[in-house]
């Protein structure tokens, strides 16, 4: 491969103008596809094989037009104190404001009148418009909910306090500023670890054009293939860090490569022979993240997962070509103006012994590792081991509105209905039963019979009578413990014609089959890249650690999501306001993000130290220089990840917030914690052993060559722009 890939460099590099326009072609292709393809609806969301979801499709069978999934919204008024809201004047505008939303969208299937439908408070306080509408959530236009936030506003006035709850109004948050925030952030730090703007442009410029490709194609094929206007998200944020993850490695290597005296075109083929092998690897280790993603069997979380998993193919061929081509173009600029001026000051020297370089951070902490493996290897392991015990409490759910912002309409709707008629009011379980008014008027008694609910109401029969809807309101909020111990009692004490739906069972459905996943989705990504970094490596015990080391460091992201967001610790700080379950999709989530970015890491770092081990260098000398090339790029890689998802923990979404905080927190514990201290502790209490590899297993687990042994031989037969080849092993090893 090591071959394959230098011909590649050597090849986009002569090539540049072809390779460039090419590219351009690509990007402006996509945009084009993009631009003219039709609107895409956004993907409805199902969860297959869930008995929520099964009552939803007994629903539209049973109950024609009746939108049983659809969206649905609550405008709640508030009297002034004092007051009733059966008062004549808050009661003419609750009637206007039922009038302006029966008109205000094509989308509204129903809107229910207050002083028919009982919906006032006990003590005339409170009062809400149920609002249902023919779509569910995500396919709600956004004229539909313009409609409906004019229409509160329209009702506020003498006195009334008015806000609006319900899905009707969930939309996808804004992520721009903190993608901005990000790419900034990003080239501040490729500045300081390159010394050169130039040099620092290249991973960020082809990171967007690899983003934009991505994107737009997702756009251009999002009708044909009914792709969510979700499914771009995961798709840019994976392919934004990824992006500038392998742009960083080749950039880094061809710099290196230029230090020890190769001629640019020869560089940039070194390049990619060697950081390449890595970058195709790393590349691969994502994209069986992302594809694994299918074992949840969540339609939309598999397509966000392969179009996500097709941007990181974009972009490791974009580091294989197109880095190469513009380094091409950029010339002496690619280097540091002081490391300009000191390779013209040694033009014709000898290239120097790496062991009579001056140590830079990376030596000096490898040697200190190596003296004192043992109390490393404690330090992090126990570490990660205590900050990863609140994980033990781990409550998964999907966060209601009551954990969102007082600043928010929804909270302060979702406050009041809790105030004016019990906090179980805001996740009202529907039973649905398969049966006549006799089994309906059963099951009613049976729900009565059981603890945790608030109300129950009369069966509403179909119009053939063989189906009933019941609705139960539960005592408790929606994301409680006690509400979904009621949805399980009541499935536990009715028969298989009876379902329970609604949005809090479909919730804990979600919830429930995200956890069933887990197990299985962990086996299949870890299994597949151990083998995978078995072939990269070849070793046993190399891969087992890496795996081992992720794991722990996922575990202890979990804890740290666990005692800010549910356990409300230093909740303040990260401007939690409302602890509550962890959201049911983020261990999931957290796997296979982290997992594609710590194989990153891990096999960027620990190539070079097996390059220089299968080059004759003691295990030792061989993490040493490991670290010498490595550390570096892979610090700056995980500190521009870091600052890319700490930009979305100042998000007022409590999901983003999570997502921002977790992947931040996990980056740092593998990145500084496991792969720069557990890894080189490991390894250096192995010795020889860490790249032990059973003969027979050796004789089946294909050769590709990642440490450029092809190259050496390449140089050897006097073919390339070697200085010879005792030198050049030298090289290569680095």
């Amino acid at each position: 491969m090591a071959t394959f890939l230098y011909k590649l460099g050597r090849s986009a590099f002569r090539r540049r103008r072809l390779v460039a326009l090419l590219w351009v072609a690509l990007l402006a292709l996509a945009g084009v596809g993009a631009a003219t393809a039709p609107a895409a609806t956004s993907s409805s969301f199902s969860i297959p094989g869930t008995e929520a979801q099964r009552a939803f499709d007994l629903l539209e069978q049973r109950f024609p037009g009746g939108s049983a999934d659809g969206a649905t919204a609550r405008v709640v008024f508030k009297a002034p104190a004092g007051q009733s809201m059966k008062d004549p004047a808050n009661k003419a505008k609750v009637e206007k404001t039922v009038a302006a939303l029966k008109s205000g969208s094509e989308q509204i299937a129903q809107v229910t009148d207050p002083y028919t439908a009982q919906a006032i408070s006990r003590d005339g306080s409170t009062a809400y418009v149920s609002v249902a509408y023919k779509v569910n959530a995500m396919e709600l236009t956004d004229a539909s909910r313009d409609a409906l936030k004019e229409t509160g506003r329209a009702a506020q006035g003498q006195g009334l306090t008015v806000e609006i709850g319900g899905d009707a109004l969930q939309s996808m948050p804004e992520t721009g500023a903190g993608e901005i925030v990000g790419v900034i952030i990003a080239g501040i730090v490729l500045v300081i670890t390159f010394g050169s703007l130039v040099a620092a442009g290249l991973p960020l410029l082809t990171a967007i054009i690899g983003v934009g490709i991505g994107v737009s194609t997702i756009t251009a094929l999002a009708s044909v293939l009914d792709l969510g206007s979700t499914t771009s998200t995961l798709a840019m944020m994976i392919g934004l860090a990824v992006g500038i993850d392998y742009a960083l490695f080749i950039v880094s290597r061809y710099r290196a490569e230029l230090a020890e005296g190769r001629e640019k075109e020869e560089a940039a083929g070194r390049a990619a022979g060697t950081a390449g092998s890595a970058v195709v690897f790393a590349g691969l280790t994502v994209v069986i993240a992302l594809v694994g993603l299918a074992v949840v069997n969540i339609p939309m979380l598999t397509k966000m997962g392969f179009a996500a998993a097709g941007t990181v193919v974009i972009a490791v061929l974009i580091a294989l070509t197109l880095i190469p081509a513009l380094l091409g173009f950029a010339g002496d600029k690619v280097v540091g103006r002081k490391q300009r001026k000191a390779a013209g000051e040694n033009a014709g020297a000898p290239n120097a012994d790496p062991k009579k370089e001056k140590p830079n951070a990376g030596t000096r902490w490898a040697r200190f590792v190596i003296r004192r493996p043992l109390m490393v290897l404690l330090v992090g392991v126990l570490g990660l081991g205590a900050i990863a015990v609140p994980a033990a409490s781990l409550e998964m759910g999907l966060p209601d509105d009551g954990v969102k912002p007082t600043s928010a309409t929804e909270r302060r709707a979702y406050d009041l209905l809790s105030d004016g008629f019990g906090p179980g009011f805001n996740g009202p379980l529907l039973v649905v039963v398969d049966g006549d008014r006799s089994a309906a008027d059963k099951t009613v008694s049976t729900i009565k019979g059981l603890e945790g609910w608030a109300a129950v109401t009369p069966p509403t029969p179909n119009k053939a009578g063989d189906t009933a809807m019941i609705t139960v309101i539960p005592k408790d909020r929606p994301s409680s413990v006690a509400t979904e111990n009621l949805v399980h009692d009541i499935r536990g004490a009715t028969g298989d014609d009876v379902l329970v739906t609604g949005a809090t069972a479909m919730n804990i459905d979600f919830s429930q089959k995200m956890n069933d996943a887990l197990l299985p989705y962990l086996t299949l990504v870890v299994g597949l890249a151990f083998l995978l970094l078995m072939v990269v490596f070849r070793s046993v015990l190399v891969p087992l650690k890496a795996a081992l080391g992720f794991l722990l460091s996922v575990v202890a992201a979990l804890g740290a999501v666990v005692a800010v967001f549910q356990w409300g610790w230093l909740g303040s700080l990260f401007g939690v306001e409302q602890t509550g379950p962890i959201m049911s999709m983020m261990p999931i989530f957290m796997v296979g993000v982290v997992f594609g970015l710590a194989m990153d890491y891990e096999v960027f770092l620990v190539t070079r130290m097996r390059e220089a081990y299968v080059h004759g260098a003691r295990p030792g000398e061989a993490i040493v220089t490991g670290f010498r090339h490595g550390a570096r790029v892979v610090t700056a890689a995980a500190v521009i990840m870091i600052a890319v998802f700490s930009g979305f923990i100042g998000s007022s979404e409590q999901m983003v917030k999570m997502i921002g905080f977790g992947l931040a927190v996990a980056v740092l514990f593998d990145a500084f914690v496991v792969r720069m201290a557990i890894v080189p502790a490991v390894l250096a209490l192995l010795g020889h052993k860490a790249w032990w590899l059973p003969k027979w297993l050796g004789r089946v687990l294909p050769n590709v060559d990642v440490e450029g042994e092809g190259l050496a031989a390449h140089d050897a037969r006097g073919d390339g722009r070697g200085t010879g080849r005792d030198e050049d092993r030298e090289l290569v090893s680095l």
